[in-house]
């Protein structure tokens, strides 16, 4: 199965779009967003073609194909203009016998890891930086952000097939890659 990950759209209808695209490029059988969906948030300027309500009826079209977990900007006012569930903490996926802890972040980050098994991945946007890092054996892994990146980094997704983690700009330039060891 091949997952397609973004994180923090923040509203922004113009990258939501592009996001949509890639996401049909990818011909991903799921698109698991990291959380904050249709918000801007207090601490970020408001992103390019900010259109809460156009991010929602746009996401509401593919809704079958969405996983979502909940960002510290999402709420239940946004939870009643999405058609599919956005409120969950966190959601564990697995990648053979890895386990993944996917989450926004604003939680649950490397710097207060779950209580999870050596070996598994805790997958987070929040911080808007793409990020491969060893957590004294819980690994940590960021798409970046598909609206509003951060750290001199391009606005992206990333995907998961078969153990491979492929970090994408939207227009499909892979940037970087890890193959998970069986």
């Amino acid at each position: 199965m091949k997952i397609m990950i973004a994180s923090d759209i923040h509203g922004s209808a113009y990258y939501c779009r592009e996001m949509l695209k890639a996401f049909d490029r990818e011909r991903s059988n799921k698109l698991l967003l990291l959380g904050d969906i249709l918000y801007h948030g207090p601490r970020n300027d408001l992103p390019y073609e900010y259109n809460a309500k156009a991010v929602a009826a746009m996401l509401n079209e593919v809704k079958n194909s969405i996983l979502c977990v909940r960002g510290n900007c999402d709420s239940e006012v946004d939870q009643m203009m999405l058609e599919f569930p956005i409120m969950a903490e966190y959601c564990l996926l697995y990648a053979g016998k890895t386990m993944i802890f996917a989450t926004h972040g604003h939680k649950y980050n490397a710097g207060n890891l779950p209580t999870i098994p050596q070996g598994s991945i805790l997958l987070h946007g929040h911080t808007h930086v793409p990020a491969w890092q060893d957590c004294g054996g819980i690994l940590y892994v960021n798409p970046g952000s598909v609206s509003i990146p951060k750290g001199g980094s391009d606005f992206g997704y990333m995907t998961m097939e078969d153990g491979l983690f492929l970090w994408k700009t939207l227009d499909g330039r892979e940037y970087k890659r890890f193959m998970m060891t069986p």
